[in-house]
């Protein structure tokens, strides 16, 4: 017909059997995101068409748009049974991704390719769920695949250069993240993990560099600043660190960065602001990371001190172990559009290291503390 909404509507008020007038409205509501509407209009239809397999089709994809996942894999399934077709397939494909449904998902995927081998998204999917179950190498040669169909595929360049960094093959790695960089110059992930490498093999400029693009791309990425004030601390980069964190404070409230705050006081003897920045970290509990017990201790323990004459400035630059920092946990686990859930930002090795770094701290301090506390004594 290629009438809008409005006038199939009006059309249907009048006449209410008019089918086909029904179904291009049930397919302009899916297409333009009135899915609940696109709902009632196609169950309506298929009370007088249970055969017509496209019906199915069109309420699973307003189904998997309601991210009502177990619906759409019933409707994309009772459409396959009526006319099994690729695109029936490839849909219920990624509906099982959605529900982690691995082998099942590999096994409707590869039906696709039965038909068509030449879909890179396919060889993706297939990649991911091997990836899902940790079969590495299988979801490698998938991934690979991907790219030679699909030479722009840059999630499957970033799960290659994320794979090839577990397994230390960092040149391979790097040149993989590199091409998504070329494909996708904004891709803050990216910047993310070359910056991991880079610190991991002591290139703090270099890995410097790609922190401040990856918060240039994506401002809440807060393993970046984490990351970025250890880097900092090392390089004496005091100032620099400051308005960084304090530019990102004043956008939002987070507690990790708090505490990155305090600690970047602390460094520089400034007790007051370390202990009111301890604080804030607390009073910030659903985007604190860092372990509450640390920092409860460091307050305690603050409080203690703050009476006293004077607490010298950190003469030191802080030790973190960075063995393992490699790359960047999600965050995500869910990236719904571009399924790079797993792209992990070593989120628990810098809460180690950080903890690490309290704990003996702390000890330290106490150990001065009890000291001062004999020679009182005397």
């Amino acid at each position: 017909m290629g009438y809008d909404i409005e006038t199939l509507q009006n059309l249907l008020k009048n006449d209410p059997s008019n089918f086909q007038a029904r179904r291009e409205l049930s397919i302009l509501l899916v297409n333009q995101g009135f899915n609940e509407e696109a709902e009632g209009n196609l169950k309506y239809l298929i009370k007088y068409f249970p055969e017509d397999a496209e019906l199915y089709y069109n309420l699973g994809i307003v189904y998997e748009k309601l991210k009502q996942f177990s619906d759409a894999r019933k409707m994309y399934e009772k459409a396959i049974e009526l006319s099994p077709q690729e695109d029936f397939y490839y849909n219920l494909g990624e509906v099982l991704v959605e529900l982690n449904e691995w082998d099942e998902a590999i096994s409707v995927f590869k039906k696709v390719l039965e038909t068509d081998n030449k879909d890179g998204n396919c060889y993706f999917n297939i990649g991911l769920c091997y990836f899902k179950k940790e079969e590495k190498h299988l979801a490698m040669d998938n991934f690979q695949k991907a790219v030679e169909l699909n030479p722009n595929d840059v999630f499957a360049y970033f799960y290659l250069g994320y794979i090839y960094q577990e397994d230390g093959l960092t040149n391979f790695a790097i040149q993989s993240y590199n091409k998504v960089l070329e494909i996708s110059p904004d891709y803050s992930w990216a910047y993310f993990n070359l910056g991991a490498i880079a610190f991991k093999s002591g290139n703090l400029d270099e890995a410097k560099n790609y922190l401040l693009k990856t918060i240039q791309y994506n401002s809440n990425d807060i393993q970046a600043y984490e990351l970025l004030t250890k880097i900092c601390l090392k390089e004496n980069d005091i100032e620099e660190i400051l308005e960084i964190l304090h530019t990102q404070l004043e956008k939002e409230a987070n507690g990790d960065l708090y505490y990155c705050l305090a600690r970047v006081y602390k460094f520089i003897g400034q007790m007051d602001e370390y202990y009111k920045n301890l604080n804030l970290a607390l009073n910030n509990p659903y985007t604190l990371t860092f372990p509450k017990k640390i920092i409860k201790e460091e307050i305690k323990y603050i409080e203690s001190k703050l009476g006293k004459e004077t607490l010298l400035p950190q003469n030191q630059i802080e030790e973190y172990q960075t063995e393992n920092l490699d790359d960047k946990e999600s965050q995500e686990d869910t990236l719904e559009e571009d399924n790079i859930e797993d792209n992990e930002n070593s989120e628990e090795e810098i809460n180690d290291e950080f903890e690490e770094v309290s704990e003996d701290e702390l000890e330290e301090d106490n150990q001065i503390q009890e000291e001062e506390d004999d020679d009182l004594e005397e």
